[in-house]
This record gives structure tokens, C-alpha cells and sequence, in this order.
């Protein structure tokens, strides 16, 4: 499921094959992963105007077009977006295709169709649309961190996926940052210690950081999420065996030793 790093590098094929192109053509290849608008208007607003600088909040990426609209991509749980040649050859999941100056195109991927792309008429509309995220993960600052989850009863990681609380955070950086923390992912979020909490940021940070600069959450071997679909899955830092169960609704993977 991309989350805050994988569209940081969407983003960056926005910044590299579509900022100041022209869009001369948009081919809705299925209306399934529109939102709120329709193929026609989406091709009115968008045809004949240049793509400004992209931008991301949590796992939604903006882009204006020309000196109106904006078009927001959210990528559910399979989505991308992919920079290809004109004639290069379709995939069936490309699902919205934007033919930009020089022969270039954008490819809307998705093969569930779980989310999709909006069209933000205006900046106000805009606003309305991001105004349930909570702030972008990347953003926040440790003494905001930390109130936050003083005040939360939940699973802290719940609290880390919420995305009306904290803007980015997935099942996998959620998973690996709790690890990181030795934090285990059921602890009610108010009852960690300060230093535990702190802990918890100072590991959101870190694991950020590597996970944008790779524009994925990297299966690395001496990372949690190297090892979480392996046949049998050890903790590379003390080999336990790694625990396995929904917390939040969602799988979760952890180390009943490390993480308390």
C-alpha cells in the first residue's frame, strides 16, 4: 500500500515528466477511479493547461493546473504513477492517462480501485478537501507529537495510522517505527512514558527520513519490514520469532521480546 514515501516518489515523476508541460490530451481509460467528477469535465478543466509544482500532504498528492483547478491523486492500496513514452505499450490497470508536450505521458496504475483522483475547482475547494488530515507526519514537531498522544486511549498504533491525527503514517512505517521504539503496537497510546514517547518520534524521524530518501518503505534485512513475509519471519535484532496479529484492524507484525 504506498504510503507517505512512495508518493513522495510519485511525486518526484510529477516533478520530473509533467511539471511545466502542457496536458494536450487526457484519456479516461475508467471512470472507476474518478472522484466526484466526470470524464468530460475532467478533460475540460485539464486539456490545454500546464501542470504547476506537485505537492504532497500524507499520502495525497496535489498538483495544479494552469491557474485554476487541481488535480489530487490518492493512491488507495495499489495505486502509482508512472512516467512513460507515448507509444509505449498500456497496462490493463492504467486507468487515466495524461499526454503531456515532448510525447510524454502520466499513468494513473491501480489495479483495485480503491481510491482515485478528485478535481479541486478552486483553493478553497481545496482546503475542504485536506481539511480532515490531520498534519503531514514529515512536518510535525516533537512537542506536538507528544500531546497527541497523551491525550489518546487507543493502540498507539492506531494513532499512528489515523489519518485525522497523523498524515503519511501506513501498516508497514507504523510497524517499523513501533519496532524501532521497542514500543509494542497495542499499548494504549496515553499510558507511554515520556521517554517511551519520545522514543516513538525520534523513530517516526528516522525512519522518514531513509524511507522518502528511497521513495519506498525499503525491505531492508536489518529492518522489521525485511523480514515480515518471510516463511518464518525472525526479528533481526534479537531473532526472536516475530508475533503476528490484527491490532487496529490491521495485520500487525512485531517482536514479543523487544517491544513491551
Amino acid at each position: 500500500m504506498p504510503e507517505l514515501p512512495d508518493v513522495e516518489g510519485f511525486r518526484d515523476v510529477l516533478n520530473t515528466c509533467g511539471r511545466g508541460r502542457r496536458v494536450r490530451h487526457v484519456d479516461v481509460r475508467d471512470t472507476g477511479v474518478l472522484r466526484g467528477v466526470t470524464a468530460k469535465r475532467l478533460r475540460r478543466e485539464v486539456e490545454g493547461r500546464r501542470l504547476g509544482q506537485p505537492c504532497r500532504h500524507g499520502k495525497l498528492l496535489v498538483v495544479p493546473v494552469g491557474d485554476g483547478p487541481a488535480l489530487v491523486w490518492h493512491f488507495g492500496m495499489t495505486g502509482e504513477l508512472l512516467s512513460a513514452r507515448a507509444d509505449d505499450p498500456l497496462d490493463p490497470h492504467d486507468r487515466v492517462v495524461l499526454t503531456l508536450d515532448g510525447e510524454r505521458q502520466l499513468r494513473y496504475r491501480d489495479q483495485r480501485k480503491l481510491q482515485g483522483i478528485r478535481l479541486a475547482p478552486d483553493q478553497r475547494a481545496l482546503e475542504r478537501l485536506l481539511a480532515p488530515l490531520g498534519p503531514d507526519a514529515l512536518d510535525m514537531k516533537r512537542p506536538a507529537f507528544l500531546e497527541l498522544l497523551s491525550g489518546r486511549r487507543g493502540a498507539i498504533k492506531g494513532v499512528l495510522m489515523d489519518q485525522g491525527l497523523i498524515a503519511g503514517l501506513g501498516n508497514l512505517l507504523s510497524d517499523e517505527i513501533l519496532w524501532r521504539a521497542r514500543v509494542a503496537p497495542g499499548r494504549p497510546a496515553r499510558e507511554l512514558g515520556d521517554d517511551e514517547a519520545r522514543h516513538v518520534f525520534t523513530a517516526m524521524r528516522r525512519v522518514l527520513s531513509t524511507a522518502t530518501r528511497a521513495g519506498r518503505v525499503p525491505p531492508r534485512r536489518n529492518w522489521l519490514t525485511g523480514h515480515r513475509d518471510d516463511t518464518e519471519p525472525a526479528c533481526p535484532r534479537c531473532g526472536t520469532p516475530l508475533s503476528s496479529r490484527r491490532v487496529s484492524g490491521r495485520r500487525t507484525v512485531w517482536c514479543e521480546h523487544c517491544q513491551h
